[in-house]
């Protein structure tokens, strides 16, 4: 198991980013919020996770090795797959999860494109007694997503089309939720963003 990459990041893209360690370029796909801890050029230690198909090595990466514990566990829920942890792990974080499904909070699991009701319901039954309490979490790597500066628009864009929303419906989210983030010119967390814009596109 490949438990972490450190390097230096090669690209950036709307799902993931290229680490180069050692000369060998590695793909990982991740969430926004970890996507916005990552600079072009600079060093990062992301945790990552290897699901291994019998067409494709693909790695997942994850700010914290407790997100990448929470997206393991996840996917040991009936018809939850990869993409799935990750659009969970998108719109929520590992707390937020772990709090949702205690208090069998369905509306907070439908917030994420493919959860309906009835795989929200059979996460809480599959995961109730398994993801823990919310605060308890693993230590988090260096690279953790804090804030963001001018590009959050962009990440935030590319984080909701890569769900599946489309372009017009995700600028209307931004521009929305854009007044309620960052005050006085600071800099907006680009993972806070993400999950303002799919509540309000989530709310009828």
């Amino acid at each position: 198991m490949i438990a972490h990459l450190d390097g230096t990041v090669s690209a950036l893209a709307p799902d993931g980013a290229v680490i180069d360690v050692g000369g060998v370029g590695l793909a990982v796909q991740c969430t926004p919020g970890t996507l916005a801890g990552l600079r072009l050029g600079e060093r990062a230690k992301v945790a990552t996770s290897l699901m291994v198909r019998e067409d494709a090595l693909t790695l997942y990466g994850f700010a914290t090795e407790d997100e990448r514990n929470v997206f393991e566990l996840l996917q040991t829920a009936s018809g939850v797959g990869p993409r799935l942890a990750l659009a969970m792990l998108a719109v929520h974080g590992p707390d937020a999860l772990r709090l949702a499904v205690a208090r069998e909070d369905l509306v907070a699991l439908t917030r994420v494109p493919g959860v309906g009701k009835k795989g929200a319901q059979r996460i809480v039954l599959e995961l109730k007694d398994r993801l823990g309490v919310a605060g308890e979490t693993v230590g988090a790597a260096p690279g953790r997503p804090s804030g963001a500066a001018s590009p959050w628009r962009d990440q935030v864009r590319a984080g909701l089309m890569n769900l599946g929303w489309a372009a017009r419906d995700a600028e209307e989210a931004i521009a929305a939720v854009e007044p309620e983030l960052g005050a006085d010119g600071e800099p907006v967390d680009v993972a806070i963003a993400l999950r303002a814009a799919l509540r309000r596109l989530s709310t009828p």
